[in-house]
């Protein structure tokens, strides 16, 4: 009896927590709402609007493209990959962050294992208006496994897409600066190199900060955006959400409220258990940024069988899951952007 009893009063405590948790998560919600950043519904939708299936196609065709060899770190071919980056920001008056050249964070070699020529960073950046010291930093890393035994890697959803989806945010920003709706907050378009080679690039930037790491509110992480899993086969409009609640009970609630307010996905927390056998939340550039205490999410498709083959073809992208996964990080980025104070770490 006794232990029917205990298990008993558990049971009871385990559900009044879990409905106070709920509670407590259902009144952060409705606080956001009333405080949000989305006055302008129908005028932040225009900007959304801008990520388009064509750009986002142009773009991982052209980075998946064979002639890129797999974009592997340290190569001439993930150099011209960068460029093409770089050479987008340009067109598009997206400038570089103050004291860099080219949109280039220059990383040389000794900070790579096994990599003999100087590799880079590619940063794209908006300026706030209200509180440009305080930076969002949006990533997602440029290279992959490169080519073998005339085999090439192509890499279009690892991760050609995010970094597609990265650039076509970038470019929703600037539209809307460009019509009188500058963020308040600046913003970091973070293109990383040597992810493949175990985070070397996001290690770097966070070792070696152009910024002071206190001034970055979050860290939004791209990898592997364009495809559809065999979880998820009769449902592609869904994305896996990972680490959002780690640090800040905020950014989980902000996105949940972007995502219901805007683009209705499953949000998908599978891998965001901590007993996860995956381990994902430590296995992408995300992580070198909240080891540092900064609230970070990892946005992500999960894994097919095309993960690290060289079938991971341009062909294959689920452009209009891209496209809503890219918009519901546009809406999620400008809330961190625009709010009305900056992200609290809990």
């Amino acid at each position: 009896m006794k232990t029917k009893v205990s298990h008993i009063f558990l049971l009871g405590a385990a559900v009044l927590t879990f409905f106070n948790c709920s509670s407590e998560q259902d009144k952060k919600k409705a606080h956001f709402k009333e405080i949000t950043a989305f006055e302008q519904k129908e005028k932040l939708k225009s900007f959304a609007e801008s990520i388009t299936v064509n750009d986002l196609k142009t773009h991982v065709y052209t980075l998946a493209d064979d002639s890129l060899m797999g974009r592997k770190t340290g190569t001439i071919e993930h150099l011209k990959a960068c460029q093409y980056i770089s050479d987008y920001y340009t067109a598009n008056n997206i400038e570089t962050f103050p004291g860099l050249d080219n949109h280039f964070q220059i990383i040389e070699d000794k900070y790579i294992p096994n990599v003999t020529t100087n590799t880079q960073n590619v940063i794209g950046y908006i300026e706030g208006e209200v509180h440009p010291d305080e930076v969002l930093v949006i990533s997602a890393h440029s290279d992959h496994l490169g080519s073998s035994d005339a085999m090439i890697y192509n890499g279009a959803d690892d991760n050609a897409s995010g970094t597609a989806a990265i650039m076509e945010i970038a470019q929703a920003f600037k539209t809307a600066e460009q019509q009188g709706f500058k963020p308040k907050r600046s913003i970091l378009f973070l293109h990383l190199t040597a992810e493949e080679l175990g985070l070397h690039g996001s290690r770097y930037f966070t070792q070696n900060p152009i910024l002071p790491l206190k001034n970055m509110v979050a860290n939004i992480n791209i990898d592997m955006v364009g495809r559809v899993d065999s979880t998820h086969i009769n449902n592609p409009n869904y994305i896996y959400v990972i680490g959002a609640d780690r640090l800040s009970s905020e950014l989980h609630v902000i996105n949940e409220v972007a995502n219901e307010t805007f683009t209705n996905l499953e949000l998908d927390y599978t891998y965001n258990d901590e007993d996860d056998p995956n381990r994902y939340y430590y296995r992408s550039d995300h992580f070198n940024f909240a080891v540092r205490n900064i609230p970070s999410v990892f946005f992500f498709n999960g894994t097919h069988p095309d993960y690290h083959q060289q079938t991971d073809t341009a062909d294959k992208i689920n452009y209009k899951a891209l496209s809503e996964r890219s918009k519901l990080i546009f809406y999620t980025s400008w809330y961190i952007a625009n709010s009305q104070k900056r992200l609290s770490v809990d």
